[in-house]
């Protein structure tokens, strides 16, 4: 398996590596995949974020509920958590503006976590060797440099959208603008992509303006991390991989889902919902039968369009798994779902709040995943060879898209994402669940899928890709921390 060189014993005094987070699960997820992996081979791993978004992960999590502080042995290593006070209530107005929420977690941030670091050997912890960060907060690694502390980033995009962002912030080439909005992007060693295929912050036309700033911000800072991690394969974007190695120390090593270890029974998770139980229901239908639908911890559909899908669904009589959750934010109404909805579907389909979407993907019952498009959606779909029904709304979800059904070959397209501004028919719903669930265009996604999964997983064994990556990177970090 992943990293086995460093199966020995760990030291006396155990690598100390100090993880920070932006509050959003879809960051949280992947930077915990790695923690619960590097504390697995040995390491002290300290994971941090921020208290708002950590008090629903204690009341999601009995295994970071009771003395979170207190390391959480899981294999030969252990976990804890420090969660930076945000100063936020749950009304606070910030929580509503993304500008004012990011400019506070940064003044906060970079408050907060000089004292957490100086903190830690007072606390009888091992000294810091090094700091991994995801994207969103690149202001971690001035913290680091401060400290003189090796730091490390995890993207948790695509490499094709690292590309982009990388293009745009130093206009190396044109992209739309305000005189041409569908003007197509062509980047090195990438599909050309249509002007609905570049990441969507980066158009003009874009109501998360926000969400770009913070994207591009950090490349002001990409100089002072010594590496940069990916949650992706090697052999699924080698070339553009390849091309942007030139400008910056990248090591894939994705699926971070597949290298956590999912065998450990002490994995900590970092879910804000807990998840139902659907392995019965899974149980209950026969293989390749089930649709699942979830559109990840962010997107929030208009409940026209729910109601369009849940036609779509009663009309095809596929069975299905839908993950319905709460609104991401206070105020926002919950969807419904159409009367008689669910007496009519019976027990061909089970309606849930949040699910366990690894161990959902693996079961041999599911079918497809109708899916945003989200990059960990997107790997943990390939990493267990299932097919796709697309539907992207903005930032790089749209690119994946473009990926899935046009590069990978693993999935229809339902919808090209927010820029189309309508709403899906049912019966638009209904061809593409009929598609991807029987005959030739499903036994060939399905095909394509297979070969994805058996790359994801040569990628991870110990001579794979991804396993020499994190190996030369937790070599480069005994060095710098020796220094």
């Amino acid at each position: 398996m992943l990293g086995s060189k460093s199966d020995s014993h760990p030291p006396l005094t155990p690598p100390h590596i100090f993880m920070v987070s932006f509050p959003g699960q879809g960051h949280v997820n992947p930077l915990l995949r790695l923690a619960n992996y590097l504390a697995s081979k040995g390491h002290f791993v300290t994971f941090s974020t921020f208290e708002n978004f950590g008090k629903r992960m204690r009341k999601a999590n009995i295994n970071t509920d009771n003395n979170y502080h207190q390391p959480t042995p899981v294999g030969l290593g252990s976990i804890r958590f420090e969660f930076l006070e945000d100063d936020l209530d749950e009304n606070d107005q910030k929580l509503y503006n993304f500008d004012l929420l990011v400019s506070h977690f940064e003044l906060i941030g970079r408050q907060k976590l000089p004292d957490l670091l100086k903190n830690q050997e007072q606390k009888g912890f091992p000294p810091v060797c090094c700091i991994i960060h995801n994207s969103f907060v690149p202001w971690a690694s001035d913290v680091a440099e401060t400290f003189k502390i090796p730091s490390a980033v995890l993207w948790v995009q695509s490499c094709a959208c690292f590309s982009a962002y990388y293009h745009y912030y130093h206009s190396i080439v044109p992209f739309p603008s305000e005189e041409e909005p569908e003007l197509d992007v062509k980047l090195p060693f990438m599909p050309l992509l249509k002007y609905d295929e570049v990441p969507s912050f980066l158009h003009p036309s874009t109501p998360y303006e926000a969400f770009g700033k913070l994207i591009l911000s950090q490349y002001q800072n990409l100089s002072k991390p010594f590496c940069i991690l990916m949650d992706t394969v090697n052999e699924f974007e080698d070339e553009v991989i390849e091309y942007m190695s030139k400008f910056f120390n990248i090591k894939p090593i994705g699926p971070l889902f597949k290298i956590s270890s999912s065998s450990l029974s002490s994995r900590i998770r970092g879910d804000i919902v807990k998840a139902d139980s659907v392995v019965e229901f899974l149980d209950s239908k026969p293989q390749s039968s089930v649709v699942y639908i979830s559109f990840g911890s962010i997107v929030h559909l208009k409940q026209e369009q729910i109601d369009q899908i849940a036609h779509g669904l009663l009309c095809s009589k596929v069975s299905f798994l839908w993950v319905m959750k709460p609104p991401p934010l206070e105020g926002v109404e919950h969807h419904v779902l159409p009367k008689g909805f669910l007496e009519e579907v019976g027990d061909r389909g089970k309606i849930v709040k949040w699910s366990n979407q690894e161990e959902v993907l693996a079961h041999k019952s599911v079918a497809c995943f109708f899916t945003h498009c989200g990059w960990n959606s997107t790997m943990e779909a390939l990493a267990n060879g299932v097919p796709l029904l697309l539907f992207p709304q903005w930032g790089d979800q749209v690119t994946n898209a473009k990926y899935l059904a046009d590069v990978f070959g693993v999935g229809i397209r339902v919808w090209r994402g927010d820029s189309e501004g309508r709403i899906v028919k049912w019966y638009e719903i209904e061809k593409c669940l009929l598609e991807a669930t029987g005959g030739l265009k499903a036994e060939e996604m399905k095909k394509n899928a297979l070969k994805w999964k058996k790359t994801a997983e040569e990628a991870v064994e110990e001579s794979g890709s991804s396993s020499k990556n994190m190996q030369d990177f937790l070599d480069e970090l005994n060095l710098k921390s020796k220094r």
